[in-house]
């Protein structure tokens, strides 16, 4: 009987009956249980003074979780190393911050090979794989010089660098052709798999069979976009009922009747932090009408924080943020609340309820499921505005009701929070229907089935 099996960098094993935090775990563990089951493997998360011999193999109802620890040397060179010193920033279009070193490269393709390794024993002959992310790009090829045969797909979470940006990488040509090593490869925007679809044809000499297929490297494979979304009715049920949690009423109460500006994000410089935060001082200094009656709420949870830029970052941000309160607070009143640290859903999904504005401003981003998040939480009586960076993979879905902002543009997202505070509630309810209409079609099940039936559909022909 056919298996689905998935393999991601990490592995968060959920209880049965337990609600996840959401995002990917969200997505595998309804891919499985919709699969009648099947594995879910990848990195435990513990790293230890030697590479692990055997996978810890354990069952929760239906699903088998497969992980492994991995050395400090392996972590290093794969994970801290060329995953986010080197393909994060790049595919994130910072060639400033991107490391290129044949030391982490090495590592990256013998943690790949560990994972194929120890995951190809596993594997049976009728199932599929569905594999996820940058840290993986090498894995199909992996299995396939051990003998797999297997349908595999790929899917990437990131957005995906025009071929100007990806050719700076040296060994491009070599992780390219890796990635072609699966049937299936998905990205989040139309734009990302153009930027692919270019690579392949003018770089890799591609013949393009039809508007999905390719003939490359002696394989057909296929190329789509399946933007990735949230479970939009959970969501807008569970907000609901956040709205009258304890933390959401001490929120409403602190704020004294001022509005709320929300901005939720990892600690990480792809999301345009400074730069939003300029703008909400330039709200400020331009339109002097808000002072004291506007509050800005960024909670950035920090991540990665033993690397250089991650810290700098914050430093960034806690001086800006120090810099602008101290110009504009008074004695009962305080701009911007910077919050270092993570929340839980619940209480994240009660904040957004609350608040007047969706600030989501990135630099570059996949999906950002945090726009839609905002948007599913809204009460539809009376919906707040989402402002919505035109770099995030969400602004092709949501640029019907979202007001969609270049964060470099400090004034024009000034110009546009002020639009926002002042919109009348039938203009905010109108882009709501809008967006919400598109939530509730496009959801994480149609995401995630419209994958899994197109990985079903493998190994493709010329003529389909």
């Amino acid at each position: 009987m056919s298996r689905l099996v998935i393999i991601s960098n990490r592995v968060a094993p959920i209880a049965e009956g337990k609600a996840s935090s959401g995002g990917l775990a969200v997505a595998v563990l309804e891919a499985l249980k919709k699969a009648g089951g099947g594995i879910w493997f990848g990195w435990s998360g513990e790293v230890l003074a030697e590479t692990q011999s055997e996978p810890n193999l354990f069952r929760t109802g239906k699903i088998e979780y497969a992980t492994i620890d991995l050395s400090i040397r392996d972590h290093d060179e794969y994970y801290n190393g060329y995953a986010n010193a080197t393909l994060w920033p790049l595919f994130h279009y910072r060639l400033d911050l991107t490391e290129f070193s044949r030391r982490t490269y090495s590592g990256y393709l013998r943690v790949n090979a560990l994972f194929a390794s120890r995951l190809a024993p596993l594997v049976e002959a009728e199932d599929r794989l569905w594999v996820h992310d940058y840290h993986l790009i090498p894995l199909a090829e992996e299995l396939r010089k051990i003998g797999l045969s297997t349908p595999m797909g790929f899917f990437l979470h990131t957005p995906f660098p025009v071929p100007e940006i990806l050719v700076a990488l040296p060994n491009h040509a070599t992780l390219m052709r890796s990635l072609c090593a699966y049937d299936l490869i998905g990205f989040q925007t139309n734009a990302d798999r153009d930027a692919f679809v270019h690579y392949l044809v003018v770089e890799a000499g591609a013949e393009m069979l039809s508007e999905k297929l390719f003939r490359v490297h002696g394989r057909t494979i296929r190329v789509e976009a399946f933007p990735i979304s949230i479970e939009t009715e959970d969501i807008v049920k569970l907000s609901a009922q956040a709205e009258k949690a304890r933390q959401a009423e001490r929120l409403r109460e602190s704020l004294k009747g001022s509005e709320l500006i929300i901005g939720v994000d990892r600690l990480d410089y792809s999301k345009g932090l400074p730069e939003r935060l300029l703008a909400f001082q330039a709200l400020l200094d331009n339109y002097a009408g808000n002072r004291g009656h506007v509050t800005l709420m960024q909670i950035a949870p920090p991540t990665r924080s033993d690397v250089a830029e991650y810290q700098e970052i914050r430093q960034t941000l806690e001086s800006l943020a120090g810099h602008i309160n101290g110009a504009f607070a008074e004695f009962d009143w305080v701009p911007i609340r910077y919050l270092n640290k993570s929340f839980s859903r619940r209480n994240l999904l009660g904040f957004f309820r609350a608040a007047k504005i969706g600030l989501v401003t990135p630099l570059r981003d996949g999906m950002n499921l945090v726009a839609k998040e905002f948007v599913a939480a809204q009460d539809p009586a009376d919906p707040g505005v989402l402002i919505l960076s035109r770099f995030a993979g969400a602004a092709s879905e949501l640029s019907c009701g979202a007001l969609i902002v270049n964060p470099y543009d400090i004034e024009g997202v000034a110009e546009n929070l002020q639009r926002a505070l002042s919109m009348p509630a039938e203009e905010r309810r109108e882009r709501y229907d809008a967006m919400i209409e598109v939530l509730s079609h496009n959801n994480i099940d149609v995401w995630r089935q419209r994958f899994v039936d197109a990985l079903d559909q493998a190994p493709y022909t010329d003529s389909v």
